[in-house]
């Protein structure tokens, strides 16, 4: 290379930009590579004080019915086979599983409900031990969504967008408000399936898309390697591992300074993160000092590695250990044809330990600031998919009315939220859409959804897009 090539090279636009930084701006560059948002400067989390500081979200997937488990509609089960008004329906979409049907004949469940606790929480007899945190409960009737199909729906409820490609929500939680224990991560993932799982569940659920890579949910498997590539290979000592580490930070400090690429921080936090954890993940892992009461109270399965049990407790451990978003997703619940039978296995799974971990972490002081949210991503038709028989009927998506619930940190307690119609068919009373519900979690993290965004690609994006509002009711 003569003069005139290497004159040529050194004034590049990246060069001189790079340079440039170096020399006046580095001080402010460097204030901000401290921030975890380089983008955002508007970004003080949280904006009040929070009444949750952990979330604690077990996702059933696939959409549990909501009027086999806690929306109770006697008119339905009186008006058994009968056809579905055409005014209820009205112009609702079906998919294409219903959409060939002649008729739409009413399915009351099959099964018994009552009411338990203060708040005459309206449950099924499927759920036994739910009647024990009634009191706990903060029941929601009336959620709706625009997605009629599981992966849209799923996505939407996860990240504020059916299209994917956005963060999720736990990631959010982990931007925003970073981690109490540096050794462990913000956001973790746990899977467990019933014998019949069917929807599958993908990455991008627990995804950090265009927020910084050191928010992506980490995924816990069950068996002695709970997450990939954490050990280090054979002839490899803690030792070497750690000069590796030293190295390649400098080397990646290095590239900042030429490229301004700030994406180079997240992978130097990760490195260092999987190191740590390395010591810290066995630790917070190992189950085998727990007493013999907390399995029982958990269930038989609690001793059985990936089950919905288990993974409960694995959740209130790792939530005693300050991880911030703890994401539980259970699979199987996707039940369009012999759903009595189907139903009764799915609630046989997740009740005793849902319970059991409301129950636990009541009795360690965590609830009063932990919040814990069971539900899926919508319901489930007042009619029949198929054949119906008084022992056996199944259920077609229903976006337009859903039930979830909430307990623990800044809920009311015993309380119901929202009406459908006596089909179950529609809201009329309240209605919470999916960006509300999510606005609200955020407030009850102390997060003004509204003002906590990120700026990419031209534009400001927010886990809630451009809609939502906080229900304020629910609130204690």
């Amino acid at each position: 290379m003569n003069i005139f090539e290497e004159y040529n090279h050194k004034m590049n636009r990246r060069n001189f930009l790079s340079g440039s930084v170096l020399g006046l701006g580095a001080t402010a560059l460097s204030g901000l590579m401290n921030d975890n948002n380089l983008f955002n400067n508007d970004l003080q989390l949280p904006h009040f004080a929070p009444k949750a500081k952990r979330i604690i979200y077990l996702f059933q997937s696939g959409a549990p019915s909501q009027l086999d488990l806690f929306d109770y509609k006697p008119k339905l089960k009186e008006m058994f086979g009968q056809e579905l008004p055409a005014s209820i329906r009205g112009e609702q979409r079906v998919t294409g599983m219903t959409a060939h049907q002649k008729s739409f004949p009413l399915a009351g469940s099959k099964f018994n409900f009552a009411q338990y606790g203060k708040g005459r929480i309206w449950l099924s007899e499927i759920l036994p031990y739910h009647q024990q945190i009634a009191d706990e409960m903060c029941v929601i009737k009336s959620m709706h969504t625009e997605a009629i199909n599981h992966d849209p729906a799923v996505t939407f409820l996860q990240t504020g967008s059916q299209q994917g490609a956005r963060p999720s929500f736990g990631s959010w939680v982990s931007y925003g408000l970073g981690s109490e224990n540096k050794n462990l991560p913000a956001f973790c993932v746990l899977l467990s399936r019933s014998n019949n799982g069917d929807q599958p569940l993908y990455a991008k659920l627990w995804n950090n898309a265009f927020l910084p890579s050191e928010h992506q949910g980490v995924l816990f498997r069950s068996g002695d390697d709970p997450i990939l590539y954490l050990k280090d290979p054979k002839g490899i000592d803690k030792f070497s591992r750690r000069d590796m580490l030293d190295a390649l930070a400098k080397l990646h400090k290095l590239e900042i300074e030429q490229t301004l690429d700030d994406d180079l921080n997240g992978k130097i936090a990760q490195y260092e993160m999987a190191y740590r954890m390395q010591t810290s993940v066995p630790e917070t892992l190992d189950v085998s000092k727990e007493p013999d009461w907390v399995f029982d109270l958990y269930g038989k399965d609690a001793r059985k590695p990936g089950s919905y049990a288990a993974n409960c407790l694995l959740a209130r451990k790792l939530i005693e250990n300050d991880v911030r978003f703890v994401q539980l997703y259970h699979q199987g619940w996707d039940q369009h044809g012999n759903l009595p039978s189907e139903i009764s296995k799915l609630a046989k799974d997740v009740d005793q330990p849902s319970a059991a971990l409301i129950l636990d972490l009541k009795q360690r002081g965590l609830l009063e600031d932990t919040l814990v949210v069971w539900g899926g991503e919508f319901g489930r038709g007042c009619y029949s998919q198929g054949k119906l028989t008084v022992d056996n009927y199944g259920r077609d998506h229903h976006p337009r009315c859903y039930s979830i619930w909430m307990a623990g940190a800044g809920v009311k307690k015993g309380y119901t939220y929202g009406e459908t119609d006596d089909f179950g068919y529609n809201i009329i009373n309240n209605p919470v859409h999916i960006h509300d519900y999510q606005a609200t979690v955020m407030h009850l993290m102390g997060i003004d959804h509204e003002r906590f965004t990120f700026k990419t690609q031209g534009r400001r994006y927010r886990l809630t897009d451009v809609a939502g509002k906080v229900v304020k009711s629910v609130l204690a």
